[in-house]
């Protein structure tokens, strides 16, 4: 039987993070789901996730969280290690996507996505990193994307927070290496989740107007995005959830990196992935760091 573990999650209040949630509930866990705003613009998506568990009776708690926010995090993390222990796992799935022409988002708009999408996990790690070292065992499971491998047009923001994401991952995963602590990467593919709607275009609509019929393009992707979400038989969001669970409940050595998109849509990644590790094993062997792989 497995063994439950105290998981917290952010950005739990949809897509990915809730039905990750609901689902490692469900295996058992110990599940403290956060989220910004659960008091006010999330309340109904806390409502739901509190009643999903007292009907199966689950041990499943929300807990507000901005990963913005220093003192947020602190705040929240006080709690969660008051009242469950030392954290167990942390799933760093809190993010949003801009999609829009890349020139066209201010420092200001980019500061914004970065401070979600890689700051966010960066303050997460911070938090709960002495006490997984301190207990000697721990697992922090990264969200990233296939857009964090690979880069598409207008999503280059999006992208750039992406790829530094899986650059600290990654790093972390070599750094830890003999403390007992593990950080993978999960890199879903296109599913359709409340990401895009919420997608910001940049605000510099001047910009956006100077590239012409370019420029028009993230909407016409924007659509087709959603027509693909929209079809009879549109990629699964609990494909990642699932991903996630057998990664926490994984009991061998698990892989850096997990790729979740239907065969064929990963655009390459998969085969990306396979080549990159082997010039970096190569280059962690030349530095003589071959036992952090």
């Amino acid at each position: 039987m497995q063994q439950s573990k105290t998981i917290v999650i952010t950005g739990s209040s949809s897509g990915f993070g809730a039905l990750t949630a609901k689902s490692l509930a469900a295996h058992g866990h110990d599940v403290i789901a956060t989220m910004r705003d659960a008091s006010t613009r999330n309340l109904a998506k806390k409502a739901d996730l509190e009643s999903f568990a007292r009907s199966g009776g689950y041990r499943l708690q929300v807990v507000e969280l901005d990963v913005t926010s220093d003192d947020s995090v602190a705040a929240a993390m006080d709690h969660i290690t008051s009242t469950h222990g030392v954290v167990d796992v942390l799933v760093n799935n809190a993010g949003v996507m801009n999609i829009g022409v890349t020139e066209a988002y201010s420092i200001a708009e980019l500061q914004t996505q970065f401070d979600v999408n890689t700051l966010g996990p960066a303050r997460m790690f911070r938090a709960v990193l002495p006490g997984m070292r301190t207990q000697g065992s721990g697992l922090i499971v990264s969200v990233t994307s296939l857009a964090g491998r690979v880069v598409f047009p207008f999503f280059g923001a999006y992208a750039a927070s992406k790829f530094a994401l899986e650059a600290l991952a990654e790093a972390y995963r070599y750094e830890l290496s003999g403390t007992g602590v593990d950080s993978v990467i999960v890199e879903p593919g296109a599913f359709g989740t409340e990401l895009l709607p919420r997608s910001p275009a940049p605000n510099d609509k001047a910009t956006v107007d100077a590239y012409g019929a370019v420029g028009r393009i993230p909407d016409a992707m924007k659509a087709s995005f959603q027509k693909m979400y929209d079809s009879p038989e549109p990629p699964q969001p609990q494909d990642v959830a699932d991903a996630i669970v057998r990664l926490i409940e994984q009991n061998n050595r698990r892989p850096l990196r997990t790729v979740v998109m239907a065969p064929g849509m990963d655009f390459g990644v998969e085969r990306l992935n396979q080549a990159v590790s082997t010039i970096q094993n190569e280059l962690m062997t030349t530095l003589e760091f071959g036992s952090m792989v």
